[in-house]
């Protein structure tokens, strides 16, 4: 008869190479997901159910990542998140990806807008996870080096296009402003319907030209973020690795040290404080539905009203600050494969390579940054994080805040950067055009 001997843990680990990661996944679980799609695509079988997206998104995703992150140098500059937020775009292009695979892929991101539940869960997390006073302060804090940011940015950008041949006529509305417009759907397409009403022109030919300049600004400020991080890591006193300033780091420290109090995270808790961030954003969207407000907005603004209010119990803001890690580890690369798939189309990025236009645009983004470098230092705050928030009000909204912020691995300043891009677009883009109605009033 013979017996069973018991199971060791050295018995069940895996071989070494079954460890090495495409991504977050390891090559046993990469492997099979990627035979499966390519089958699934090879036979015309790839659906939008659920299931297979989530499947065929983090397979596309972190093989991208992975990609990127092949050469360690390119890998500190935030080559990973920019080979996920344009190689796919590039392929689609070229015609390289199968159309049944672009086709399904296209309607499920189009379909479900799942991007608004990713920044939801990361705007939720992050905010939860501070202090309600390091929260309120950094909040009044950001906006010194983005006022002084964005003013630099225009003088000196329209300063170039003057020295360079481009009339102010041009530069200004159709370059400068919209590189900090907040994005396509809250800064671009506002600005082509108010261009075409005040020049009587066709929204769709403006948008044709916004559309790339926003783009190709949210590129170089990934590339700016990559650049920061790597300064970070050789310069770490000018860094609070995503805190915003020394209050901050001191504070993480003490909870570290002194928190004493555990409440176990059960399944029902995270399901609980999930739906609870969603909450909010269903609020967001009867905000915009009844006073035109924008969703992430209200959004931001009730996750931080509650969290001020200092109701929610302690282990309730450790859950959040899981379910915001998930997100950030598990959905970033999926979720920006899918949208360089379905939302970035490579022929509008191409027009934005005209070399007058590329100096304005990363001569903008570039000065945004460095002002929010050596404002913020002045400020008190960490220069590295003040500069990424400023970087931000060039990102292409939520999406290109996910791309700067993975490229620089603080993916914690999601509130602060929401505030920059949504707040900061949305004043640009109501004082450009008060004002060029004016002048057009004026004519």
């Amino acid at each position: 008869m013979t017996s069973l001997a018991p199971e060791t843990p050295a018995s069940r680990q895996w071989p070494t190479w079954c460890s090495y990661r495409i991504g977050a996944l390891p090559l046993p679980v990469f492997l099979p997901l990627f035979a499966a799609i390519a089958l699934l695509t090879t036979t015309h079988s790839l659906t939008n159910d659920l299931s297979i997206m989530i499947a065929t998104l983090a397979t596309g995703g972190f093989f991208c990542a992975w990609l990127g992150g092949i050469v360690p140098a390119l890998r500190r500059l935030g080559a990973p998140a920019i080979v996920a937020a344009f190689l796919p775009s590039y392929l689609v292009y070229r015609h390289w990806l199968p159309d049944n695979l672009v086709d399904t892929v296209t309607a499920f991101t189009k379909g479900t807008n799942f991007i608004y539940l990713y920044i939801t869960a990361i705007i939720v997390g992050s905010i939860l996870g501070m202090d309600r006073r390091l929260l309120l302060r950094g909040i009044v804090k950001i906006f010194v080096p983005l006022i002084v940011g964005s003013i630099a940015a225009l003088l000196l950008a329209s300063l170039a296009g003057i020295v360079i041949g481009v009339p102010l006529s041009k530069a200004i509305p159709m370059i400068i402003v919209p590189v900090m417009a907040g994005g396509v759907g809250e800064g671009a397409i506002p600005l082509s319907l108010g261009y075409s009403e005040i020049f009587h022109q066709s929204s769709a030919d403006i948008l044709s030209h916004l559309l790339p300049v926003v783009l190709f600004a949210n590129l170089v400020a990934i590339l700016l973020a990559g650049i920061l991080n790597s300064l970070g890591r050789r310069y770490p006193a000018l860094t609070g690795n995503g805190e915003l300033d020394t209050a901050s780091v001191e504070f993480l420290k003490q909870s570290t040290s002194t928190s004493t109090e555990a409440h176990p995270l059960t399944i029902e808790i995270v399901l609980s404080v999930l739906l609870y961030a969603i909450s909010l954003y269903l609020f967001g969207l009867l905000s915009h539905q009844f006073l035109a407000l924008p969703a992430p907005i209200t959004m931001l603004v009730l996750a931080v009203l509650f969290k001020l209010s200092n109701i929610l119990p302690t282990w309730f803001d450790h859950a959040a600050a899981l379910v915001g890690r998930f997100f950030a580890v598990g959905v970033t690369y999926p979720l920006l494969f899918a949208v360089a798939i379905a939302m970035t189309p490579w022929a509008s990025v191409k027009e934005a390579l005209q070399p007058q236009s590329l100096l304005l645009i990363t001569l903008v983004v570039l000065t945004l940054t460095l002002t929010g470098f050596f404002v913020g230092r002045w400020m008190g705050l960490f220069p590295i994080e003040s500069a990424l928030i400023n970087a931000c009000h060039t990102g292409a909204g939520g999406t290109g805040n996910v791309a700067i912020l993975t490229a620089s691995e603080r993916l914690g300043l999601m509130p602060f950067a929401q505030i920059a891009t949504r707040i900061g677009g949305a004043i640009t883009v109501t004082l450009t055009l008060l004002i060029l109605r004016l002048l057009a009033g004026g004519h």
